[in-house]
Formats: structure tokens, C-alpha cells, sequence
């Protein structure tokens, strides 16, 4: 699902949840189906996302990761995103190097700050300093990987002539994404990003207007913006009945975002010709990758995305 359209044009590339949420238990072997068909159906990637506290059953993403490169050749791996501020970035550059190892050269880095302030004091560390944190340990990691040896003074980390091998299989590192909706996120990924991941809690028009912030950015940073990639979260639900289909989202965007009526903005649902329309809208927004995220009925979504939704995304 990534390759030329109609008239010679590039196709966006498609990739998808994996999923990450079991309710009650985990079923070990459904997932490993998914991870076969997204692959066998030319999925361009599959991706993660960070959930450590919460009571939405969520697998710890780095370790999804390493199994899902196990469980896989060709598929590409990411995270949207990893909030990095919670994470140590010399234990988290050696996990993620050793992840790129193991999928050979597979992986997608999304990290950001996140939203919730409330769980920082559980890792011991002041949200105030969040965005320090953050810039300061995304250079620790992309030094890591790319030095024979490190010395560095920072704010919270210190290293003295340190080394990190294996270095990731991707050179100079697997490319970092930068997710978030604030202005400055927006700036900061224009500067230290590789690409941009919209969320999926952001509309349509928000993300049309974070795109044209993001560019404007990458032109003031000096960067190629044709190199620069941008993705969006996108929530769908292929379902003849609309009104249907958003009363099962409501329940789930109540569930996991506490807003219910989040679902009516933000998601994509309705049968294939209306997704496949408002998909389109997104790709005309900006976006050059789309993450699709199923919240239920996912092996028959995965089909309906393989056999119906590209094919018509890549006529456009």
C-alpha cells in the first residue's frame, strides 16, 4: 500500500494499529494473524503507541515492537508516540537501537510530550521540566546512536566517554518523528523532527492548519520539506449504518479519551466510498502517511482497507 497512483502520481502510503488493547485478555494468536495479514496485504507500516499507566489493558510498546519485528520481514515498525520525558533516553536509545536490530532497519521512532501532566510525579519527575527533559534527552539518544563515544553535561544526564553498541541498523538512526498539536511541538518537530505524526484526537481542519505551521517552520529551519514526512492518525470505521457505527465510536471515545462526543469530529466512519472521501481530505491536509486506527472489527477492517479503501486512494 505504497506505490504510484493514477497518471504517475506517488500514492499516500498506508499503515495500521496494531492492536495494542485487550479487553479482558490478551489473545496471543489473533495477533499474530493481524501482524501476517497487515504484511501479506502490503501494509507499508504498523504501529504502537505509549500506555504504562491506565486500566485500557495496553502492551508496553517497545516490547510489541521487538515482538512484532520477530513476527515479521517486511513490514515497517513504528511508535506514535513514545513520551520520552517519562523515559530514560540511555536505557530507551539502547531498546530502540536493539528493536532496529532486530526487524533489520525497520523502525519509525514517534515521540512526544503527551497531555497528561497528572502521571509524572509517578516517575518521579517534575512536569514543569518537561520540555527540557524532552530536547535534552532526544539529543542524548541520537548521539548515542550515532557516536563512538559520548561525553556530555546536561541538565538531568551526564555521560563521560560512554559507548552504545550495536548502533542502529538505519544511518545516521531510524528517522524521529515528532507528534503533538501545540505550536511549539509543531516548531520543535520542524527542527529536530525527521517527520511530524498528527494525532488522532486532532480533526481534519486542525491538521490541515498544523501542516501549514509545519511547513512554514521547515522553511524558517532551512529544511527540505519533500524529506520531511507527515503522518496522521486516523480513527476508522467502515460501517453501512453511520449512525450506528458512531454510536459504538461515542462509547469508545467516551471509554478512552473521556469525551464521547470526540468521535463525531475527529473520526472517519461510514461505508467504504464515504471513508475512502473523507480519507481524501486528509491526504489533500497534508498527510503523506495515514495510520489507520481500528477500534473494533479489525481483521474485517484490515481486509476492507486491502481490497476496497486502497485501491481507490491510489486512483485519486
Amino acid at each position: 500500500m505504497d506505490g504510484e497512483g493514477a497518471g504517475g502520481a506517488r500514492s499516500v502510503r498506508l499503515g495500521v494499529a496494531i492492536p495494542q488493547f485487550f479487553w479482558p485478555g490478551l489473545d496471543l494468536g489473533r495477533l499474530q494473524d493481524f501482524l501476517a495479514r497487515a504484511e501479506a496485504l502490503g501494509v507499508h507500516s504498523a504501529w504502537v503507541q505509549e500506555g504504562i499507566l491506565g486500566e485500557h489493558g495496553s502492551l508496553e510498546p517497545v516490547t510489541l515492537l521487538a515482538y512484532a519485528a520477530a513476527a515479521t520481514r517486511r513490514l515497517g515498525l513504528g511508535v506514535a508516540v513514545l513520551l520520552t520525558p517519562l523515559r530514560n533516553p540511555v536505557q530507551l536509545a539502547k531498546s530502540l537501537a536493539s528493536v532496529d536490530q532486530l526487524s533489520g532497519g525497520r523502525l519509525i521512532v514517534g515521540v512526544g510530550l503527551g497531555g497528561q501532566v497528572e502521571s509524572y510525579p509517578a516517575f518521579g519527575i517534575e512536569a514543569a521540566h518537561r520540555v527540557a527533559r524532552f530536547t535534552e534527552g532526544l539529543e542524548t539518544m541520537k548521539r548515542l546512536w550515532t557516536e563512538e563515544r559520548v561525553s556530555f553535561r546536561g541538565r538531568f544526564w551526564t555521560l563521560e566517554g560512554a559507548s552504545m553498541a550495536p548502533k542502529p541498523v538505519q544511518k545516521p538512526h531510524p528517522p524521529v518523528w515528532i507528534g503533538g498539536h501545540h505550536p511549539n511541538a509543531l516548531r520543535r518537530a520542524a527542527v529536530l523532527g525527521d517527520g511530524f505524526i498528527g494525532g488522532g484526537a486532532a480533526s481534519t481542519e486542525e491538521f490541515r492548519g498544523q501542516v501549514g505551521l509545519l511547513r512554514r517552520s521547515l522553511r524558517e529551519a532551512g529544511r527540505d520539506a519533500t524529506r520531511f514526512a507527515i503522518a496522521k492518525r486516523v480513527y476508522l470505521l467502515v460501517e453501512r449504518d453511520r449512525a450506528a457505527g458512531l454510536r459504538r465510536l461515542r462509547e469508545w471515545f467516551g471509554r478512552y479519551y473521556g469525551n464521547a462526543s470526540l468521535a463525531d469530529r475527529v473520526a472517519v466512519v461510514g461505508d467504504v466510498p464515504t471513508c475512502v472521501t473523507e480519507l481524501r481530505e486528509v491526504i489533500a491536509a497534508g498527510a503523506d502517511l495515514l495510520l489507520l486506527n481500528f477500534v473494533f472489527d479489525e481483521f474485517e477492517s484490515l481486509e476492507l482497507v486491502g481490497r476496497e479503501i486502497a485501491p481507490a486512494l491510489a486512483e485519486a
